[in-house]
This record gives structure tokens, C-alpha cells and sequence, in this order.
């Protein structure tokens, strides 16, 4: 059989040719061809070049409201300041918009009657018409032609995902877009996760099983499925997982919970199964999804009342594919949230994730070490003092941690300092917790005063009661949207008794009551500290039990499933009852507070003149004036943060 010849082979027409030219006449349709285009002036510049008499022509478009102005060829080189991007290469050279009511007739010959009276020799030429734009029409006619190419093709697209059996079909949109990660392309390790010791330990455990299976299979054990990584924000879960990624020798797909979520239906659901699909052609491997709160949370109970189908879907794929039915042998789930007091309780069992690995804020010695890996890059003075750094910032996350570090390289290099000190790293914690100082801020000879009573009386109370937290600092240096503020160094307590947050609330609203006995009455300075003092109350007597008449009850819902629920716990009568004990505990605190001050007004005055003096005392003034701090060795060094004291603990 004879060879055909070259010329009759068959061409074939691939869909990429059409991409390729629809792609290009889209270029040619919108871009600029890098021609300058006219210059838009307003209306008084019109007249001005006008009476100018460098104008030749200029054109109205009535239907457009628009006009065109040409200048003489002999003067456009006066108006080369008006073309940054340079002169346009054809007429106009400059175009001007009016309004409605523009009459053109009359504008423009009293333009001309104008300059005629100026230079009787010129006069420009005044061109009227409507004008019709062809390529409007185009654009009624090509756009919806677009849309249904593209309509046709997302159909195509459709119908090859459904017919292949594959996950999704609407350019992928069902399709898993989670990362799978190596030690190649994490460079984290367990070196880098600073404290955490009890949470990197039962981690480690699951990257042991990995790496040497054997070790617990002989024995009959099982490997957790599932691991969730629960703490306060900061803390470093997600930094644990990384470390997870870079020690594991084994495939490591991470993914966000709001990944799942679309607003396609299905879709959510779809990208369950293909991540697992993908993760079970991998095993052994391990599979992490981030801020899980985000798909898991609990199912509402009431049928349609803040329910989420598409959410809800999702939710049930993932708890199928995690325990279900089908083998999901060699894959391990890591997962990370700070809200694990919303998800399901489905989610939560046995089987799924069959560990929870509380990751909480760093204690001391945690912080030291945090501390240490992120000034390994920094150039710090020789005498710098982990320890002493570590001791203020206390209740401080990781992620906190790090921004204290690197805002004090940024204060050093403020300060063209060669490395950075001591002084920069509190100076960093005062910013970041209290603001920038605003020593320009506008503020009256007597709101300052008000200002030092205030932040007196803080001071005051808190060094005379032996619960309350520690003072160091007190200023009244405006910072951030605060006038005031007092630094204390809390003691890191794991339970609070009833006298300590009796002491904390009269330091609290100290500042109020000495406005009161100075003043004669209260400002809107107290705000923050009634707002604290307020959740505290109410703390102690619906939380806590603290409370004779309540008595021993607690109407605080850990799970957080009464937020679904409009009917409080409680019937109206104890609601009143919990109200009038809050308001009594409060008076008491009120009356306790102003007793302190009143016996030991002289040297709350003395306090409050230095303040207004040097505008920022330490506890070596409070030291001289009250003695040592009750209950307490006094405070050496000068400095900290301030802390909030939290509702609940």
C-alpha cells in the first residue's frame, strides 16, 4: 500500500488552539497597542488654553457629553508638562467631560467672541455631532457570546469528571487541595519546637511508631488513628505538625478546615473523600487539618435553626472516613483547634481521635527556652538575661514571644544601637502589650492630675493587699487608646481562691474610688477596670460557687451547646438573686477599697505627686513610701507588662 503524501495528512484541531486564540483577541481587544492616549483636562483648563490661543479645532460629541481638543502643531511643545507618559502621536490631545445641562452653542462662541477680542486674528474651529460607538454594540454581542463558551465548557469539564469516576468535575473544584510535604520541603524539626514538652512527647511517639512499627506490633499494640492538638492560640500546634512533617519519613498532606468548605453543594464532602483517596494511595502517612473547628463543629440539635447542610455533610464524610467501614489502615490524622469545646462529640471518640494533646501557654522554664531559639539570629548584648526575660513575660504564647523579639530588634535598630539590651526587650513588651507611647498627645493640666490619681490608686491598693498582683511600673504616659496603665508581674497560679480575686477586684477598682475621694465623683477613665471587674463578679457567683446565697452552683457551659439554646439555665428569681449578689459583692469590694485608701491617704498623695512629676514610677518608689509589698518580697527590677486577670480559668 502506497504512503500518502505530506499534503494530505489530516489536521487535527486541538481545544488548546482555541484557548490559545480566544486569549489573544481578548489582548487585542484591551490592551493599548502602547500608544498614548489624549489627556483628560477639566472644564476651566479648557477655557484657560482657549483664550490661550493655541487651540486649532475642537470637537463636541453631544450624545457622549464629551469633547476633543486639538492643539497647533507649532504650540504643543508648551504643553509637554501636561504628558508624563508622553505626547500623544495622533488628535486630540485632549479630551473633557460636561455635564447635561452643557450648552455647546453658546459655551463655545462665547469662548470665540472672547479671544476674538484678545487676538482678532484667531478664532477656533467648533465641530458638533453625535457620533455612534460601534464597539458598544460588539460588547453586547461578544460578552454574552464569552459567557456561553464558557458556560459549554464548564459542562465538558462536568460530564469528563463524572464519566472517569473522578472527584469533581467545575475546574476541579472537588478536588482536595491539600499540600503533600517531605523532609525535603520542611525544615522544621523537634529542635526547633522550644517547651511543650508532654505535647512533643505524645507526638513523637506517633513518628516513632512510623519510623519502627514493629517495635509496637509485636507486642499487640495499636497506634492511635487520631491526635488532636488542643490549645490557646500562639502556642505552636501548627509548629508541632511542621516538626511532625520534617522528623516522619513517611508522606505528610496538611490542609485547612475552611478548605472543605465552598460554596458549591457537595463540594466539601467531595474533597473528604479525595484527600483520603490520596492519602490511602501514600500509607502509610499522615494527614493534618488545621483549625478543624472550622468543619467540625457540633451539629445543631434543632432541626434548621443555625444549621449548615453543606457544612454538616462534610462533617459526616469526614467522621465515615476516619472511622468507618472502609479500611484506612497507615493513616494517621493530626488536627489542630482552639475551640475543641465546639466540636462534635462524634468527632471527639474513641477511634477518631483517640488522643487530645493539650498544647498550653509556657511556664518559666518553657519561655526561657523559647526565648533562646528566637535569638539565634538576633545579636543581642553579652549581659543579656534569659531568665529575667522570661520572669516578665508571663501568660506570653510562643507566636508572642517571637513578635517580642523581633520588635525589640526593631527597637535597637531605632536606635542605631549595635545589638540589642535589656532596656529593648521591655520596651518591646510595653509596646506590644500597652501601644505606642503618644507623649504628644493633647491632654488638660486636670486630666492629667485625674490620670495620676488614677493610676495611683492602682498602685496603691495593689501594693497594700498581699493577693494582689505585684506591682513594678505605673505611667501616665499615654499608650495606644489608654491615658494610664499599671504593669504588674502575676504570679503564675494554676487555681485562684476566693481572697485572691477579692484583692485582685480591689486593685481593680482602685483607680475609681480615688477619683471619687479626690474628685468628688467618677469619670469614664474606669471603663476597662468596671468592664474586668464586672465579668469577675459575676464569675465568682454564677461560675464559681462563691457566691452563700447562690450558693454551690455553676451555670458555665464548657461544652458550648447552650449557645444553641435561647432559655437560660436559671429560673427569673435566681437571675435577680445572681444580680443583687453581684451588686452586693461589688459594694463590698467598693467599701473595702476606699477603706485602704482613706487609711493610707498620705502616701497615696505623695504617690500621686511623684507620678505627676517623673510620669512613670517603679516599685522602688511604692517600696519607699509603703514599705515592703504585703505578703510579698519587694520587686527588684523595674519592669513587665500588663496583664488582664481572666473570667474563667
Amino acid at each position: 500500500m502506497a504512503n500518502k503524501p505530506d499534503n494530505e495528512k489530516k489536521v487535527v484541531f486541538r481545544i488548546s488552539w482555541f484557548y490559545i486564540i480566544f486569549i489573544g483577541l481578548l489582548i487585542w481587544m484591551f490592551m493599548d497597542n502602547s500608544e498614548v492616549g489624549p489627556k483628560k483636562i477639566e472644564w476651566a483648563e479648557v477655557k484657560e488654553i482657549w483664550q490661550s490661543g493655541d487651540v486649532e479645532e475642537v470637537t463636541f460629541i453631544r450624545n457622549e457629553f464629551e469633547g476633543e481638543m486639538t492643539i497647533k502643531p507649532d504650540r504643543v511643545e508648551n504643553y509637554l508638562d501636561k504628558f508624563t507618559e508622553g505626547m500623544p502621536k495622533r488628535s486630540p490631545h485632549f479630551t473633557f467631560m460636561v455635564s447635561g445641562s452643557f450648552n455647546a452653542e453658546n459655551e463655545f462662541g462665547a469662548l470665540n467672541d472672547s479671544l476674538a477680542v484678545k487676538m482678532p486674528e484667531e478664532s477656533v474651529k467648533v465641530v458638533v455631532e453625535n457620533r455612534e460607538d460601534w464597539w458598544s454594540v460588539m460588547d453586547w454581542l461578544f460578552f454574552p457570546l464569552i459567557l456561553i463558551l464558557m458556560w459549554v465548557f464548564m459542562f465538558r469539564g462536568v460530564n469528563k469528571g463524572a464519566g472517569g469516576g473522578g472527584p469533581g468535575g467545575v475546574f476541579n473544584v472537588g478536588k482536595a487541595t491539600g499540600k503533600l510535604a517531605d523532609k525535603n520541603t520542611v525544615n522544621v524539626t523537634f529542635k526547633d519546637v522550644a517547651g511543650l514538652y508532654g505535647a512533643k512527647e505524645e507526638v513523637m511517639e506517633i513518628v516513632d511508631f512510623l519510623k519502627n512499627p514493629k517495635k509496637y506490633t509485636t507486642l499487640g499494640g495499636k497506634i492511635p488513628k487520631g491526635a488532636l492538638l488542643v490549645g490557646p492560640p500562639g502556642t505552636g500546634k501548627t509548629l508541632l505538625a511542621k516538626a511532625v512533617a520534617g522528623e516522619a519519613n513517611v508522606p505528610f498532606f496538611s490542609i485547612s478546615g475552611s478548605d472543605f468548605v465552598e460554596m458549591f453543594v457537595g463540594v466539601g464532602a467531595s474533597r473528604v473523600r479525595d484527600l483520603f483517596r490520596q492519602a490511602k494511595e501514600k500509607a502509610p502517612c499522615i494527614v493534618f487539618i488545621d483549625e478543624i473547628d472550622a468543619v467540625g463543629r457540633a451539629r445543631s440539635k434543632n432541626g434548621g435553626f443555625s444549621a449548615n447542610d453543606e457544612r454538616e455533610n462534610t462533617l459526616n464524610q469526614l467522621l465515615t472516613e476516619m472511622d468507618g467501614f472502609g479500611s484506612n489502615s497507615g493513616i494517621i490524622i493530626l488536627a489542630a483547634t482552639n475551640r475543641a469545646d465546639i466540636l462534635d462529640k462524634a468527632l471527639m471518640r474513641a477511634g477518631r481521635f483517640d488522643r487530645q494533646i493539650h498544647v498550653e501557654l509556657p511556664d518559666l522554664k518553657e519561655r526561657m527556652e523559647i526565648i533562646n531559639v528566637h535569638i539565634r539570629n538576633l545579636k543581642v548584648a553579652e549581659d543579656f538575661d534569659l531568665e529575667f526575660l522570661a520572669k516578665h513575660t508571663p501568660g506570653f504564647s510562643g507566636a508572642d514571644i517571637a513578635n517580642v523579639c523581633n520588635e525589640a530588634a526593631l527597637t535597637a535598630a531605632r536606635k542605631d544601637k549595635n545589638s540589642i539590651t535589656k532596656q529593648d526587650f521591655l520596651d518591646a513588651v510595653d509596646r506590644i502589650v500597652g501601644g505606642l507611647e503618644k507623649k504628644s498627645k493633647i491632654i488638660t493640666p486636670e486630666e492629667k492630675k485625674s490620670i495620676a490619681y488614677h493610676e495611683a490608686g492602682h498602685a496603691t491598693v495593689s501594693w497594700l493587699l498581699p493577693n494582689a498582683h505585684p506591682l513594678f511600673k505605673v505611667t501616665i504616659v499615654p499608650r495606644g487608646h489608654a491615658l494610664g496603665a499599671a504593669w504588674y508581674l502575676p504570679e503564675e497560679r494554676q487555681l485562684v481562691t476566693k481572697e485572691q480575686m477579692l484583692d485582685e477586684m480591689c486593685s481593680l477598682i482602685g483607680g475609681r474610688v480615688a477619683e471619687e475621694i479626690i474628685n468628688g465623683q467618677p469619670s469614664t477613665g474606669a471603663l476597662n477596670d468596671l468592664e474586668r471587674l464586672t465579668k469577675m463578679a459575676y464569675g465568682m457567683v454564677s461560675y464559681y460557687g462563691m457566691s452563700d446565697k447562690v450558693g454551690n452552683l455553676s451555670y458555665y457551659d464548657s461544652t458550648g451547646s447552650r449557645a444553641y439554646d435561647l432559655n437560660r439555665p436559671y429560673s427569673e428569681k435566681t437571675a435577680e438573686l445572681i444580680d443583687n449578689e453581684v451588686k452586693e459583692l461589688i459594694k463590698m469590694i467598693h467599701d473595702r477599697t476606699e477603706s485602704i485608701l482613706r487609711e493610707n491617704f498620705d502616701g497615696f498623695n505623695q504617690l500621686s505627686a511623684i507620678l505627676l512629676e517623673k510620669e512613670v514610677i517603679f516599685a522602688d518608689d511604692l517600696e519607699r513610701i509603703f514599705g515592703p509589698k504585703a505578703g510579698t518580697k519587694p520587686v527588684e527590677e523595674p519592669a513587665g507588662e500588663p496583664v488582664e486577670e481572666p473570667v474563667e480559668e
